[in-house]
């Protein structure tokens, strides 16, 4: 059984909080297929409240997590002209060491995101 674990967060960085009430979706992807294999809502620190990929499902292989930015921007009053320039955030990444922690963070604001793995 693996150690690992796949942990992440959102910073709202045109308000300069934690992006709490954000919907995330985690997929595991080969090939053309993504299957979904973990749902979370972040909390107040804009977290989720336990790892999405737990140690045990945590497993070698390309995941993307898809942040529900659109949805977050609309409720907090900063969407904008619809359509919006960021709505689904997808990100896609590789899991090489199943024995680590990944942590994979998004910085969002209505105009712009990044990433980075964390720690």
């Amino acid at each position: 059984m693996s150690e690992g674990f796949l942990t992440t967060h959102v910073l709202d960085t045109a308000k300069g909080i934690p992006a709490a009430g954000l919907a995330i979706a985690l997929y595991r992807v080969s090939g053309n297929s993504h299957k979904k294999i973990a749902e979370a809502v972040t909390n107040e620190d804009g977290r989720t409240d336990s790892p999405i990929l737990p140690k045990g499902k945590f497993a070698v292989g390309v995941y993307e997590l898809v942040f529900k930015a659109g949805d977050y921007l609309r409720a907090t009053g900063q969407a904008g002209a619809e359509p919006l320039f960021l709505d689904e955030v997808p990100i896609r990444f590789g899991i090489s060491d199943p024995e680590s922690h990944y942590h994979v963070p998004l910085l969002l604001s209505p105009f712009g995101m990044s990433t980075y793995r964390g720690s």
